[in-house]
């Protein structure tokens, strides 16, 4: 009786459901928060307050080069935390994430501006930039491995969606944010914020971050170490160097799960980055856009982003019936076909534009869902969080980093037109849709393995 009561205790999982759930949606939602609100901020406020006056375009585009500066520190990051997550274990590496991600973007909040400080202004802003993108970098493999890790069988791309999750939730939260304070503090400017605005009220979503991290953190401290992490330590099989590890036995997998990313990175910041600036900038702009004033623009966009979140939750069910593969080489050749119908659906007017982002965030629900099973599900569980880790964060260069600033050169070289950035999103498509057509399914691998 007592050998059927220790046997029923090691098989038992070792963290509840409920606070796997909430542990690996709360820490992603702060990361993507404290990223979105250096997004809106990039179109919104850094143009006016961190670099030169002149050009409006030209500081646009020095704002989007330090947006996405954070994406080349995000691969730094993986290594960083992916040896500690193989090494010491999911848990402190994730409460170190948060912290690191959390403490810069409160300092984001005290910066002084190029008014104030020259140069050292923009160069403090990118070293805190760089600080944001090495903590997402351990964050989010750290996440999506709570939550597939700790999932009953045949349920790790349902478990595997709530880190996803963190992407719309946290976009509406730190959207919302910005838009109330906006509307506290109208501009008389459609294209530019007020001057309070300019002043301080943009400080604000920064600063509070640090309320949102301390919950983070409260949630995650209650965390035990999942069971294939603390297999892997009692068989001995954690890698003292699970980067060399992970590059000499697993290069396929990381090269794969790389472009398996590729075309979701571009989707993400064509629709969440580019998307804003190209909605407010004015019709009659040297380089023209929708001319939507930004209160308009980001309620039509958080209309999207439900959808977002939707079929985020809506692709874990499908990943885990026909596969992760399956769903995704679908999902991904319906991305491609909607990067040729920009043009039509965003001369549509009103309609049109929100049937645009509609479809466009839907389908970045279901092409990022699936992704929190996928690539844990390609290494072992010794190196598992480096590899997930690399792929995830290697494909942010490819796809992320440049995905705006290419955007915004296409956007003026079609000299209004979004036909050339569709276009864009149809190439990089293609690419993730041939990684996918040469993986395998991983759906039914062992994840303690």
């Amino acid at each position: 009786m007592s050998s059927l009561a220790a046997s029923s205790a090691d098989a038992a999982p070792a963290n509840p459901r409920s606070r796997v759930l909430l542990a690996s949606l709360i820490g992603t939602t702060i990361e993507f928060y404290d990223f979105y609100v250096y997004a809106t901020a990039a179109v919104l406020v850094f143009p006016h307050l961190f670099f030169p006056a002149g050009n409006e375009t030209t500081a646009l585009l020095a704002s989007f080069a330090v947006f996405g500066a954070a994406m080349v520190a995000r691969p730094l990051g993986a290594i960083f935390f992916g040896h500690l997550g193989d090494r010491r274990g999911r848990k402190v590496t994730l409460v170190g994430a948060l912290l690191t991600m959390g403490i810069a973007t409160f300092l984001i909040g005290l910066l002084p501006t190029y008014a104030m400080a020259n140069w050292l202004a923009p160069a403090l802003l990118v070293i805190l930039r760089l600080a944001q993108g090495f903590a997402l970098g351990g964050e989010w493999s750290g996440a999506a491995l709570v939550a597939t890790e700790n999932a009953p069988k045949g349920k790790r791309a349902i478990f595997g969606t709530f880190p996803q999750l963190g992407a719309p939730v946290g976009f509406i939260i730190a959207n919302g944010l910005f838009l109330i304070i906006a509307a506290m503090m109208p501009s008389d400017d459609p294209s530019r914020p007020s001057l309070a605005f300019l002043d301080w009220g943009w400080r604000i979503p920064f600063l509070f971050s640090i309320v949102m991290v301390a919950v983070g953190l409260w949630v995650r401290l209650s965390l035990v170490e999942s069971s294939a992490f603390e297999k892997t330590v009692k068989t001995g099989q954690v890698k003292r160097l699970p980067l060399a590890a992970v590059f000499r036995s697993h290069w396929k997998e990381l090269i794969l799960g790389t472009f398996y990313m590729l075309a979701t990175y571009v989707l993400f910041y064509l629709m969440t980055t580019f998307s804003l600036s190209y909605g407010r900038a004015a019709a009659d702009a040297g380089v023209p856009g929708l001319g939507y004033s930004y209160n308009t623009f980001v309620l039509m966009m958080i209309v999207g982003v439900v959808f977002f979140g939707i079929f985020t939750l809506v692709s874990g069910p499908w990943a885990d019936r026909w596969g992760r593969r399956r769903t995704l080489i679908w999902v991904t050749i319906a991305i491609a076909l909607f990067g040729l119908v920009w043009v039509p659906m965003l001369a549509g007017g009103s309609f049109g534009v929100m049937a645009w982002l509609i479809l466009g965030f839907s389908l970045m629900g279901m092409t990022f869902g699936p992704m929190g099973a996928l690539l844990p599900e390609l290494f072992p569980a010794n190196v598992r969080y480096t590899g997930s880790g690399i792929s995830y964060n290697v494909s942010s260069i490819l796809g992320a980093a440049v995905a705006p600033f290419i955007a915004v050169a296409l956007w003026s070289y079609g000299a209004g037109s979004p036909f050339w950035v569709g276009i864009y999103l149809t190439a990089m498509s293609v690419l993730t849709l041939i990684a996918l057509l040469l993986g395998k399914e991983t759906k039914d691998v062992d994840i303690e393995a």
